[in-house]
């Protein structure tokens, strides 16, 4: 239990899909006094005033993308978030396009959640997905995933108690995630989601996909073979059941198949600080701190975001 005798709950944040949902959910007119645009931390703090209230956090992390494209992943799929790329860079992560209305914002978000407490936990080489991911597939407390990426669905486990807070459709049609919500989406349960997304390929994320085999058809062969693993052994076999038509599909789409898996699941085993390390435990924010947050708020023009913040948070 908490200290306010509220039942330990873990909230992981996916970081930058908020901060981004929250800078182009204001107008960037919301400004400094000399013009530095502060839209993406008002809605973000708010965001988590409001997530942490509603949902019954704890605990929190604000996962970060140390590594928002990693090279391990690209050399295995080129083209994975390439559409995204501002700047290739050779020895160091590549450079993400961001708005630079946003990016001039990034150093006070990382300084007011520090000020509040709240754990920021990253991982060389890996995205804010794998530490979700780590977080999510080894807390001993219930879990809300909070991201508006299809990509942690693969997270949801009705057994373990861990549910995405789906942000999709904004802050004010929030959906709670269960297996029965993605069994019901797509046709598939949350461990198979990875490998639904292999085989329907995602845009978004550079994936091509197997071409000729959609969300139906992939949720079809998964519902009959379990796992993309079984469907391309029992498409080798020849005598499995699986159509001429989808074996040529898989066929030609062999060398896709080989690598993709590893780079659409997220990893689950990364190496972090436990929750006790990291900080974790929510609690409220007093002494230099706290004078130090009411101070930016006047400075930053923050408005009302920080005080509502600091009240959330005297809750706990």
């Amino acid at each position: 239990m908490s200290g306010s005798g509220m039942p330990h709950r873990l909230m992981l944040l996916d970081t930058a899909s908020l901060y981004f949902r929250a800078f182009y959910g204001l107008p960037d007119t919301i400004r400094r006094a000399d013009g530095t645009p502060v839209n993406a931390v008002r809605g973000l703090l708010d965001m988590i005033a409001r997530l942490t209230t509603e949902y019954g956090a704890t605990h929190l992390i604000a996962c970060w993308d140390d590594d928002w494209r990693p090279q391990w992943r690209v050399d295995l799929i080129p083209t994975y978030k390439s559409h995204r790329v501002a700047e290739l860079v050779s020895d160091a992560p590549d450079v993400e396009v961001v708005p630079d209305a946003l990016e001039a914002q990034l150093p006070m978000i990382r300084r007011v959640l520090e000020l509040a407490g709240i754990a920021i936990v990253g991982a060389a080489e890996h995205e804010a997905d794998d530490v979700v991911g780590t977080y999510a597939s080894h807390a001993d407390l219930p879990v809300d995933v909070v991201t508006g990426d299809r990509d942690l669905f693969q997270t949801v486990n009705d057994d373990r108690q861990v549910r995405v807070i789906y942000t999709a459709r904004g802050m004010r049609n929030l959906e709670v995630v269960t297996d029965a919500v993605v069994v019901g989406k797509y046709r598939v349960l949350p461990e198979q989601y990875a490998d639904y997304a292999t085989l329907r390929g995602d845009a978004s994320d550079g994936l091509p996909g197997v071409a000729g085999i959609g969300e139906k058809t992939a949720a079809s062969l998964l519902g009959e073979y379990g796992t993309l693993e079984n469907l391309l052994a029992a498409a080798a076999d020849g005598g499995g059941g699986v159509s001429a038509s989808v074996r040529s599909k898989l066929a030609a789409a062999a060398d896709y198949l080989t690598v993709a898996p590893t780079v659409v699941k997220i990893v689950r085993n990364l190496k972090l600080p436990t929750l006790e390390e990291a900080g974790a435990q929510l609690h409220p924010v007093d002494g230099e701190s706290r004078a130090e947050l009411e101070r930016l708020a006047v400075e930053w023009n923050l408005g009302g975001s920080v005080k509502r913040l600091l009240d959330a948070l005297d809750r706990q």
